[in-house]
């Protein structure tokens, strides 16, 4: 992790901006003056045979000297390079007082960092206003405040876990932020970038603790930088994760002024013998579906073609949405982690699976989580997909496979569970403000192909995945 957009006005700055929530306390400790290994030496995980490296020269008496000053052995004779003469005329390097300018034109004004593009003293404002929203993205094991280099974390809870696997993941908001760009709204999109990143984690039933972020920017403006991480921070509460650092980076000639893009990364924590996934999901179990709050972050690249192609600009008012089309695209992703965490944990129900439907739809993502040899049907006719998906499809005459394998059609995630306990996951799910409802089971997969089958999607060899019906809003497999 790198720190981020918080050092003194005194210090000299890199070309990014950094900040970060961590330095540890006290003072740091002298080195001892002679090398112990590294952390992985001193456990024995990186010995020579594990490693796969030569084994180091031996030491102790007979070992050859240290060279004086240092702590390296001299190569032995029948390696030493020859020097002087021996190398030839052509080898040897011979300073030269030749300017490196002579003949070329030199600039008649002072070329300097701001000229250059980047501005520093915009980003220790962006520094200041942010400061208010990652203060209130944090958790008790955080330590430190902004200024450090690394983002820390007290991990000494995970020593009462008997063995805690660590989960990590990454990821963007895709072209959404072209939108955000055009609206001038940037408020929102850190939250979407929030949801990609922890409700990944949170498939493998892991709880996520910690998240970086990193924005490049064409230009640093001051309030639109603080607005994208109130965004950030905004989503970390929601989702009890710590912002403990990130990076902003001026771009100038890559990027537009106005243009940025962001991407995060998190990591979390779950009991191995807690880990979800298809080695629990068995034959008879229900497919719970949970409804998504919009198009989330995925599929933008097709929204905006049909958009451009239909004429509409993003201050059009559109019935079906109650809204502004740009309104209604900028719906921030629904952040499931905390009421999921709450699922698993539910006495009395026993997730096998999740999934979060991101970029390759529904079916696709489905099948990651289910085991060889099973095939979950969906049923389109449990659920109306909300308009936004509608509109979108018939102003681009969008076929129906494709707006499926592209969109999340009003599901934002599934899970797996014991058929008898659907009943009581959708009550729950409700309890905790998120619609559900049963989508469909788990069957034996027979091997049957044909349309509406999909197997082995997004290079995972998993289970198979069979859409069929027609939604209850009328739209039909064609």
């Amino acid at each position: 992790m790198s720190g981020r957009r918080a050092r003194s006005a005194s210090t000299p700055r890199p070309p990014s901006i950094s900040w970060s929530s961590g330095s540890p306390p006290g003072r740091r400790q002298q080195r001892p003056a002679t090398t112990q290994g590294t952390t992985l030496e001193r456990s024995g995980l990186a010995t020579p045979e594990r490693s796969g490296l030569a084994a180091p020269e031996r030491s102790g008496p007979g070992a050859p000297e240290t060279a004086p000053g240092t702590n390296q052995r001299p190569a032995p004779e029948t390696a030493r390079r020859p020097r002087g003469d021996a190398l030839g005329a052509r080898h040897t390097l011979v300073p030269t007082a030749r300017s490196h300018t002579k003949g070329r034109p030199v600039s008649d004004q002072p070329i300097t960092y701001a000229s250059a593009g980047v501005d520093v003293e915009a980003g220790d404002r962006a520094v200041e206003l942010m400061k208010a929203s990652v203060a209130a993205a944090q958790r008790p094991e955080v330590i430190g405040g902004l200024g450090g280099f690394a983002g820390m974390f007290d991990a000494s809870a995970l020593r009462g876990m008997q063995r805690p696997v660590l989960a990590t993941s990454t990821d963007g908001v895709g072209t959404k932020v072209a939108i955000a760009q055009a609206m001038d709204v940037h408020d929102t999109i850190g939250q979407d970038l929030v949801g990609m990143v922890v409700d990944d984690i949170v498939v493998s039933g892991a709880e996520p603790l910690f998240m970086t972020d990193y924005i490049a920017c064409g230009k640093v403006v001051p309030e639109r930088i603080a607005a994208i991480v109130s965004g950030i921070a905004r989503g970390c509460e929601l989702a009890g994760v710590a912002l403990v650092g990130g990076e902003t980076a001026e771009h100038p000639g890559l990027l537009a002024e106005s243009e940025y893009d962001v991407a995060g990364a998190a990591t979390g924590v779950v009991e191995y013998d807690d880990v979800l996934g298809p080695q629990r999901v068995r034959e008879g179990d229900a497919v719970i579906a949970l409804a998504s709050s919009g198009l989330h972050s995925n599929g933008y690249s097709l929204v905006r073609r049909v958009i451009a192609a239909a004429g509409w600009s993003w201050e059009r008012h559109v019935e079906d949405f109650g809204r502004t089309l740009g309104e209604e695209m900028l719906e921030p992703t629904r952040i499931y982690t905390r009421m999921l965490l709450d699922l698993i944990r539910t006495p009395g129900l026993d997730v096998h699976a999740l999934s979060h439907v991101t970029g390759g739809g529904l079916a696709a993502n489905l099948g990651r989580v289910l085991p060889v040899g099973a095939l979950a049907t969906v049923e389109r006719s449990t659920w109306t997909p909300p308009a936004v998906f509608s509109v979108v499809q018939e102003l681009g005459a969008v076929p129906l496979e494709d707006l499926e394998r592209t969109l999340n059609q009003g599901v934002g995630f599934v899970a797996v569970l014991p058929g008898d306990q659907a009943d009581a996951a959708v009550a729950r799910s409700a309890e905790l403000g998120v619609p559900a409802w049963v989508l469909g089971e788990v069957q034996a997969d027979t091997g049957e192909t044909g349309e509406g089958i999909v197997r082995g999607a997004k290079g995972v060899d998993g289970g198979a995945v069979r859409v069929t019906g027609a939604y209850s809003g009328g739209a039909t497999a064609t």
